[in-house]
């Protein structure tokens, strides 16, 4: 979750490192702090609030004398967000940096305290610090430091760490959370996402679980612990720098919407081929869709939402059970997993830590794995068996909107070929049905058109703090993440309801003025949801309908319609969500809320 960035090269990097920091404020975070070398002792500077206050603080260093430093934005998990909790932490040789959570730390802190340490925060990265502080006092050695240190600590970590004697060189520690190494001429970076070093350098090294690197201005060195060398291929960033800035638009999150159209192609085209959906056999074989005899689905959030709407087109077109589980609530089950299943992880930063656990036990239970993510080398994507990319570059706003789009994108071409290849679909019936997902661009293009329409919209529900979202089948789903894009960056109290639940207990909520916003895009069930959706009207609800033609003439009685374009009943969520994105979007704007970067969320979310 938290941000991470070192350097150390021949560049004056205090700047540097605080405009690093700003590129990954759609992590998630709310403090920051920098540390880097000057006139032979660690400058440490920390801010709790935004970036801004950190800039304040860092007025008096723009033009000292540094090249080499490290900074983080960090996302309170022990101790509030102050300046005193804020990363680096320090000790007397030791500056540190680190994301995860270190499990033992009362009693390493208490150990650290009998030796004589004291402590500033309230955090368990300080005792990370003190503890590789105590070490090098007794080795004085920075790398045996590191490592003895790291034999004491119990938990998940990346660690970015500088000492006082060796001024030109950054030890950073994987295990579990993420971390990459930008490899420069003349300058190495180290950092949790890409965009922290892509205005520099394309390629990078992933580092692996148990992997320490030691950076320095001309070289990079990967070990293990006990110091054997590791070999490492470079990778090469495919996108420019100019994919994670704004283009113009006022806020990354309009600027990814507008961008699904040219995203659906980049994640389809690439796998239709004469007219059908065909994956490479290292991407995805045929017989895995053959042979498995149910599938499950992890996920957390939207990208749970996504596997949803998988679920009831692969159980629609293939006839084979789908379960779509949360991936924290499996962790905590034993599942009843076995080799001839297949699990399909969805995840749009392929960290997701509960997700990468989920799958790791899934692979236990001796299942096959197939993962839909969108960074390539990502911690999911090197533990699954197969892969499938959706190619949808950087998405920097937290509330994800194009990295949905692809990901029930490739749902769709995986049920499409899963029912090719079980017989469930002829040739003429699988080219009908890869014409529609080609048509899905043009289609998402025509609704993002309409952009002032739903603007107008939202003015008419942005001063209301409750409302609901009914649908039913795929509609459910489509309203599930409708009702997550509202809440998580409008903060109002949103929520979504199978409509045919409404009358066990919710219609107890519906009072007068109460706003509803039905989907109604099912031809099968149009009938059923205008049934409900009259109920919440029978109560004076406001009633927002998104729906097809064919249910137009059945809601006279809403107060708002949103009429889309018609589509096969499949393929009506990723219509669906883009009115639901755009409302969402301007009603945050219109509350005067943080869009891009909403409150106690991160994008990335690397701790349990």
């Amino acid at each position: 979750m938290c941000g991470i960035i070192g350097y150390v090269g021949r560049k004056n990097c205090a700047r540097l490192l605080v405009d690093a920091l700003k590129t990954l404020e759609y992590r998630g975070y709310d403090s920051s702090g920098v540390a880097f070398f000057h006139d032979g002792v660690i400058e440490t500077v920390k801010a709790a609030g935004r970036i801004e206050n950190l800039e304040k603080k860092m007025e008096n260093y723009w033009d000292v004398e540094t090249h080499c430093g490290i900074g983080h934005t960090r996302w309170a998990t022990h101790g509030g967000p102050t300046d005193e909790n804020a990363h680096p932490h320090s000790s007397e040789h030791i500056s540190l940096l680190h994301n995860g959570i270190i499990e033992n730390y009362q009693e390493l802190k208490a150990f650290l305290t009998e030796q004589g340490y004291t402590f500033a925060s309230q955090t368990d990265t300080e005792t990370a610090a003190h503890l590789m502080d105590y070490y090098y006092k007794q080795t004085g050695n920075f790398l045996d430091a590191v490592i003895k240190a790291l034999g004491d600590i119990r938990g998940t970590y990346a660690f970015g760490i500088i000492c006082k004697d060796e001024p030109g060189k950054i030890i950073c520690v994987r295990q579990e959370n993420p971390l990459l190494i930008g490899l420069g001429e003349g300058e190495n970076f180290m950092a949790s996402d890409i965009p922290a070093f892509i205005k520099y350098t394309k390629k990078y090294l992933v580092m692996e679980p148990g992997e320490i690197a030691i950076l320095e201005a001309d070289k990079v060195t990967v070990v293990d612990i006990d110091k054997n060398p590791i070999e490492k291929t470079p990778l090469t960033v495919t996108w420019n720098y100019e994919a994670a800035e704004k283009g113009g638009y006022p806020h990354f999150m309009i600027k990814e919407i507008h961008e699904t159209p040219s995203i659906l192609k980049a994640t389809m085209l690439p796998r239709i081929r004469d007219g059908k959906v065909c994956f490479d056999d290292a991407e995805l074989p045929d017989s895995l869709l053959k042979d498995a005899k149910s599938i499950t689905i992890l996920a957390c959030g939207s990208a749970m939402h996504a596997g949803m709407v998988t679920k009831y087109v692969i159980e629609k077109l293939c006839r084979v059970r789908v379960d779509v589980e949360i991936a924290s609530e499996f962790r905590g089950r034993q599942p009843l997993l076995t080799e001839d299943d297949l699990t399909i992880v969805i995840s749009q930063s392929g960290e997701t830590l509960d997700t990468l656990a989920a799958l790791k036990m899934a692979k236990a239970c001796g299942s096959k794995v197939l993962s839909i993510v969108n960074v390539v080398g990502s911690s999911i994507a090197r533990e699954s068996d197969y892969v499938v990319y959706t190619w949808t570059g950087p998405e920097i706003a937290v509330a994800t909107t194009k990295a949905y789009s692809a990901q029930i994108a490739v749902g769709y071409m995986i049920a499409a070929r899963m029912a090719y290849v079980r017989g469930l679909m002829d040739d003429a019936a699988f080219r009908s049905f890869t014409g529609t997902l080609l048509r899905l661009p043009e289609l998402v293009s025509s609704l993002i058109a309409r952009e002032p329409e739903f603007e107008r919209i939202a003015k008419s529900y942005c001063g209301y703090e409750d409302l609901f979202f009914l649908g039913r089948c795929l509609d459910y789903a489509a309203s599930l993440e409708g009702s997550l894009k509202l809440k998580e960056i409008s903060y109002i109290h949103s929520e979504a309801y199978a409509a045919g639940e409404l009358k066990h207990g919710t219609i107890s909520l519906i009072t007068d003025n109460m706003p509803v916003i039905g989907l109604v895009t099912q031809s099968h069930l149009i009938e059923k949801t205008v049934s409900n959706l009259k109920e919440v009207n029978a109560r004076n609800a406001r009633i927002l309908a998104i729906c097809t033609p064919p249910a137009e003439s059945l809601l006279y009685f809403a107060d708002d319609l949103i009429v889309l374009p018609q589509a096969p009943n499949e393929v009506m969520p990723s219509l669906s969500v883009i009115p639901l994105q755009l409302i969402s979007y301007h009603i945050a704007v219109l509350r005067g809320c943080d869009v891009d970067k909403p409150r106690n969320l991160a994008k990335s979310v690397t701790v349990e």
